[in-house]
């Protein structure tokens, strides 16, 4: 629109200048694994290589969990100003990604605690359910087997 009033004469600036001068700079976001899965899932529908994400350490925890069950090739950390990010790396098998599927299951509004013995399986077996425990973020597996229960993250399919 400013080039069109130019066209005619008239000296426009965009009310709005300051803040998309601020467009690069991360924004405060109320739920960080919600934006961790939606740049994942955004990242495979476009068929992107991989995805940047703000570093934080449950994301790499996440980011550690999906390279060990096999949905991701490979992460690494940048380091860069004016914040650190995590570069994940999208795996695809014949052009297919591996992720078919994110779900976002305890919410900032909603959070969903489960015992050892509540623990679901994704997909029959197919899929994985990331828990935060105390003892650290791991899959719903893992939670099993050392008899604790936690906070259910997601599950990735």
């Amino acid at each position: 629109m400013p080039h069109m009033l130019q066209a005619i004469g008239i000296n426009w600036e965009n009310p709005r200048c300051e803040e998309i001068k601020l467009v690069g700079v991360p924004v405060m976001v109320t739920d960080p694994v919600s934006d961790m899965l939606t740049r994942i899932r955004n990242g495979i529908m476009a068929r992107h290589d991989f995805v940047l994400l703000p570093l934080s350490k449950e994301k790499l925890a996440i980011a550690k969990i999906l390279k060990v069950e096999g949905f991701i090739t490979d992460f690494e950390v940048l380091k860069g100003r004016p914040q650190r990010m995590i570069k994940v790396h999208l795996k695809y098998i014949q052009k297919q990604p591996v992720i078919m599927g994110l779900k976002r299951v305890s919410k900032p509004g909603l959070r969903v605690y489960l015992r050892r013995r509540e623990i679901p399986r994704v997909y029959g077996g197919a899929g994985i359910a990331i828990v935060s425990t105390n003892k650290g973020v791991m899959t719903g597996k893992e939670c099993w087997r050392q008899n604790v229960g936690g906070e259910l993250l997601c599950y990735v399919w």
